[in-house]
């Protein structure tokens, strides 16, 4: 029973090892973010107003939906529209990626 565990467990890590490394380059992403998303989201994804949603620590998978979503027309937003259709494949995993890693600036208010 525990070598069955430990078998599904090492293959458990060796495809969220895989999953991670799928995903953007995050130096790309830090690029591509300050050029095109930083002056409204701000550099590190810590929105400077309220205007416009932190995505600093946001998921990754979050990030990227919803650009696609923006790009294809299935999201209405006049700003992120055109933002979004500048950006390629590679510009959207990338951004993903690293906005996903930025520590967060957004808490959540105790009940």
């Amino acid at each position: 029973m525990n070598k069955n565990l430990t078998i599904a467990g090492a293959a458990l890590l060796a495809l969220a090892s895989t999953t991670v490394q799928a995903g953007g380059d995050y130096t790309a992403g830090e690029k591509k973010a300050k050029e095109v998303c930083g002056a409204c989201h701000g550099a590190d994804g810590n929105s400077p107003t309220g205007a416009f949603p932190t995505l600093a620590g946001q998921w990754e998978s979050y990030i990227e939906a919803a650009l696609h979503q923006y790009k294809s027309g299935q999201r209405k937003n006049a700003i992120m529209a055109p933002q979004a259709q500048n950006l390629s494949e590679q510009d959207i995993l990338d951004v993903a990626t690293f906005y996903s890693r930025q520590p967060s600036t957004l808490r959540v208010l105790p009940r």
